[in-house]
């Protein structure tokens, strides 16, 4: 009997395979970074080929790093960096563009033309226009790519987040692969309708959209909708894809937050915050977005609020790539140290303009505040009091949608390893920070969606047993100096707005 689940883990900057045991513990892992493409300021894709070949590197290379077969999984789940569009040609298998990343501001003038459907959108998918959606994207490709919309109509072009293009590649790409995604995908692509759960006859009308392009819409861990990979494929035998979660969903079903008020925080190239509201959506006041949060087979939907940073972890990123003042991501946290607080001095990183509760497209990133006195230790913790600040920011707009006053905290991804920013988090927010055990909740929620569906877990019960908490941190800054520090970070955001001319966004309900 298979006694692990695998779970597929592809991000904006890097692939991962992880395989599971029945407690949720981590037996094997392989990652592999990939390209980012930026031929023009604020355009950032991806090669799909160079994923799909990421994919397959990362599936052998764990599987024989753990000296495993693919008999010994019981099922394999997806999870992707959402929002991110593919548009290929399903007899073979040739990407017709490049993927267009999550964070690419290419259609602000789209956007701005969907000012008068603006109500539509808000109420039907639960999201404002704005250029991180999928919609936009694969409408610019139509109307961009020469010969797409032609293809498209003759079903020589179909469209996906990255979810689909994997999965159809797993399942045999242009001999038989599984054109589909999941509620969770499905939601973030301005196209579905929340409470049908299908894509949207008047939305694909006012996109100019092709249905025959669209992918079958699934729950996000259904035994039969996904198929089965290939037996002369990287996995080596017919495993079962059984599991989709886009990846902030996918953390929040790895957090285990099945409950009504459960929320967790996932620190990664953006930060993304997720609060269960349940099985009716709730439209936002301050600026959030209404999604789907998971479907598991046949039961009901469970719908979340969310909060979406665009630049967290990417900005640290930047200090290493761009201006070179560290050598490895890690080494944020010692340059950050050598200074004990900001010396006055406020990043906002607005690359790709200001995501919830602001929904600004129109800001661009600016490091205020400094004088004579700073040195790149202060701009060092002002890049991690960004990541913190953006998510407070978020926090409060949760309380005000929901009600809900969160007691603590959940937070994963890669960044929690800096103990400095988890304490910073805690002083921000002025309450407590707890990471689990497993970290990459990402993946873990992909293969719990996939081992729930072929019985390898029993029920949410059971997955609410394997979370363990592995550190808390408790907020140490008075009331004063959190307020105060917050003050700031509000009116270095103000000096960020009307730098670049576009249409505002933001759902913003009665």
């Amino acid at each position: 009997m298979a006694r692990y689940v695998g779970a597929l883990d592809q991000g904006t900057t890097s692939t991962r395979f992880m395989v599971f045991d029945a407690a949720g513990s981590e037996v094997a892992r392989r990652q592999i970074e990939h390209t980012q493409i930026m031929p023009k300021p604020g355009w950032v894709e991806h090669d799909p080929v160079e994923l799909a070949a990421r994919t397959n590197e990362v599936i052998t290379g764990a599987l024989r790093a753990a000296d495993l077969e693919g008999k010994d999984l019981a099922a394999i789940g997806v999870t992707n960096q959402r929002e991110t569009t593919v548009v290929w040609n399903p007899k073979t298998g040739r990407p017709w563009y490049n993927a267009i990343v999550w964070q690419d501001t290419r259609t602000d003038r789209i956007v701005s033309a969907l000012e008068p459907s603006r109500r539509l959108l808000c109420k039907r998918t639960g999201l404002p226009p704005a250029t991180y959606f999928s919609g936009t994207k694969l409408q610019w490709i139509l109307e961009n790519v020469n010969g797409v919309r032609a293809a498209a109509e003759r079903g020589d072009a179909v469209f996906g987040n990255v979810d689909t293009w994997l999965i159809w590649n797993l399942t045999g790409g242009a001999d038989g692969g599984v054109l589909v995604t999941d509620v969770t995908n499905a939601s973030r692509t301005l196209l579905m309708d929340l409470r049908t759960l299908d894509w949207d006859e008047e939305l694909l009308a006012l996109f100019g959209i092709p249905r025959r392009m669209l992918p079958a819409i699934r729950s996000s861990s259904d035994r039969q909708g996904y198929g089965v990979t290939r037996r002369n494929g990287p996995v080596g035998a017919e495993v079962p894809v059984c599991g989709d979660l886009g990846d902030q969903q996918a953390a929040t079903v790895g957090q285990v937050c099945f409950s009504v008020g459960d929320a967790k925080n996932t620190y990664g190239t953006g930060n993304f915050m997720l609060l269960n509201t349940g099985e009716t959506p709730t439209p936002s006041k301050a600026g959030l977005l209404t999604t789907v949060c998971y479907k598991l087979g046949d039961a009901a939907p469970v719908y979340a609020l969310e909060g979406s940073v665009a630049v967290t972890g990417s900005a640290v990123q930047w200090l290493r790539d761009q201006l070179g003042i560290i050598a490895t991501a890690a080494d944020v946290e010692t340059l950050a140290n050598t200074v004990s607080d900001n010396g006055g001095t406020y990043f906002v990183p607005a690359f790709s303009g200001l995501f919830a509760p602001y929904w600004r497209a129109d800001a661009r990133g600016a490091i205020v505040g400094l004088s004579q006195f700073n040195t790149k230790g202060h701009l060092a913790r002002a890049t991690l009091e960004a990541i913190c600040f953006q998510t407070r920011a978020v926090f409060d707009a949760m309380t005000i949608d929901s009600g809900v006053i969160l007691a603590i905290l959940k937070v994963d991804g890669g960044a929690t390893m800096n103990d400095t920013l988890m304490q910073l988090q805690a002083d921000v927010l002025g309450v407590p920070v707890v990471r689990p055990v497993v970290a990459e909740t990402t993946a873990l929620g992909a293969a719990y969606a996939a081992g729930l569906a072929v019985g390898f877990w029993k029920d949410l019960e059971t997955l609410r047993n394997n979370w363990r908490t592995d550190r808390q941190w408790e907020p140490a800054w008075s009331t004063d100096r959190r307020e105060e520090s917050y003050r700031g970070w509000q009116k270095a955001v103000e000096r960020t707005l009307n730098w670049v001319e576009v249409g505002r966004s933001g759902c913003q309900h009665e």
